[in-house]
């Protein structure tokens, strides 16, 4: 069927394999964890917003990373959570539907490259229809194609392996650098304090890492399909539930302004 196919409209999304007696549970695992990251990042969001103390160039920073979060999983887990009780047979999405998704998928994952990335793939004309992932992203489409697809894996491995190593050798500089002024000083207050932000930061670091390093290389691995699915989907969830706990209530300043308005409902008459 796929090789009968030419630039088809509509393709199908292979999605995520459950069987029939796990299906409402892996359901409601996804719509528990989808809530969880809405109402925690938007929550902060909403916080800083209406905090007058918390207008500082800092917070409103930070607000990119809850705003991200919610973007990012916006864009990939209702769809997958509507195809999970769906049968394979109708998991169906449209082209411009799963390009629009592969583009905000990647402005989610790495910005920078997005726009050149995804013009490369919609360039090549295609023989498949069957996309073997729970939501579509680049490598997914160029896949389909009846062309050689030579010009994005070259570009699309370039850039990852060069955005990922400088990423990881950024860290590793930066981190000895914090851990040699941990050692010189004498300050066991200062030295707690950077221990523990800097280690809940290097685990939300490592598994963002190490998901889309596997992500990428089981690209080009069809047998571990499952594989690549559970680090495809581990990039979204894990951080998206982890950076409130870590970035939020790590600041002073944000839990104590947290925990005066849980205080002051409290203390509220009925």
């Amino acid at each position: 069927m796929d090789n009968l196919t030419f630039n088809s409209p509509v393709f199908q999304l292979e999605g995520l394999t459950v069987s029939e007696q796990n299906l409402y549970p892996t359901f409601l695992f996804f719509l528990v964890f989808y809530l969880l990251i809405m109402v925690s990042n938007i929550g902060i969001i909403l916080l800083i917003t209406m905090e007058r103390s918390l207008h500082e160039p800092m917070y409103i920073l930070f607000c990119n990373l809850p705003f991200n979060d919610v973007f990012g999983n916006s864009v990939v887990v209702p769809r997958i959570m509507m195809d999970i009780i769906r049968p394979t047979s109708e998991r169906y999405i449209s082209y411009a539907e799963c390009v629009t998704q592969a583009f905000c998928y990647h402005i989610y994952t790495c910005a920078s490259h997005t726009i050149l990335m995804v013009a490369l793939t919609i360039r090549l004309n295609r023989c498949g229809t069957r996309i073997a992932n729970p939501f579509c992203d680049n490598a997914s489409l160029f896949k389909l194609s009846c062309e050689n697809p030579y010009i994005n894996n070259v570009y699309g491995l370039t850039y990852t392996a060069a955005v990922l190593g400088t990423s990881l050798g950024s860290i590793v500089v930066t981190y000895a650098k914090i851990a040699s002024v941990c050692l010189t000083s004498k300050n066991k207050s200062l030295n707690s304090k950077a221990l523990k932000t800097c280690s809940t930061h290097l685990t939300v670091y490592l598994i963002m890492w190490l998901s889309g390093f596997i992500m990428v290389t089981l690209h080009r691995f069809s047998g571990y399909a499952e594989y690549r699915k559970g680090a495809a989907l581990l990039v979204h969830i894990g951080p998206g539930i982890l950076n409130p706990l870590i970035y939020a209530l790590q600041s002073t300043e944000i839990r104590n302004i947290m925990l005066r308005i849980l205080h002051s409902k409290k203390l509220m008459p009925l």
